[in-house]
């Protein structure tokens, strides 16, 4: 079962129907976490949101609870989220990217895709991760082809996945096969 926690954003919904296409999903708000569906669950899900990460101190209680013991994976907001949790800086962009699409580059052998591999994706954000950013197991593996900016993480070691972009935007070509590849990892 995948647990999606959803931090507000009119995008969770889409997530969660993503995700169901692999897996028994169930959703709650962040504030009204359920235990023993986490307890349940196989992964994790940090939705997308507004705001800043540093606004959702219960979301930073459950990365930190089940970090290393279940699959987590964290999408724009959740993406940053993750991030801010190991110590990373989230500033704001010079250039906001509301319904936005991009070209990604998968930029290393160590990930799950084939380095080279460029995607299409669809982005919703306006703020990003400020580099350089070093922190044990966490490898950025995808990067805008035109910004440089981080767009994907992978921790394989424990588990632990990020994507800046939205893969379940109708903008992000193939993005059930990114989430496939990430849920069979």
């Amino acid at each position: 079962m995948i647990y999606v926690i959803d931090h507000n954003d009119s995008f969770t919904h889409n997530v969660v129907h993503q995700f169901a296409l692999f897996d028994k999903v169930e959703c709650d708000n962040y504030d009204k976490i359920n235990e023993n569906k986490i307890k349940q669950a196989s992964t994790i899900i940090f939705s997308p949101g507004p705001g800043n990460p540093k606004n959702y101190p219960i979301t930073s209680k459950i990365y930190k609870k089940y970090k290393g013991k279940k699959k987590i994976i964290g999408i724009c907001l959740g993406f940053q989220h993750i991030l801010f949790c190991e110590g990373a800086k989230i500033i704001e962009q010079k250039k906001i990217y509301h319904g936005f699409q991009s070209n990604i580059k998968v930029i290393t052998n160590k990930s799950l895709f084939k380095k080279g591999k460029i995607f299409k994706v669809g982005r919703y954000h306006s703020l990003k991760l400020k580099e350089p950013f070093k922190s044990n197991n966490f490898e950025i593996t995808m990067r805008c082809l035109n910004s440089k900016v981080a767009m994907a993480f992978e921790n394989q070691k424990e588990k632990i996945y990020g994507f800046q972009f939205h893969p379940e935007s109708f903008l992000t070509i193939n993005g059930n096969l990114l989430i496939k590849k990430i849920l069979s990892a």
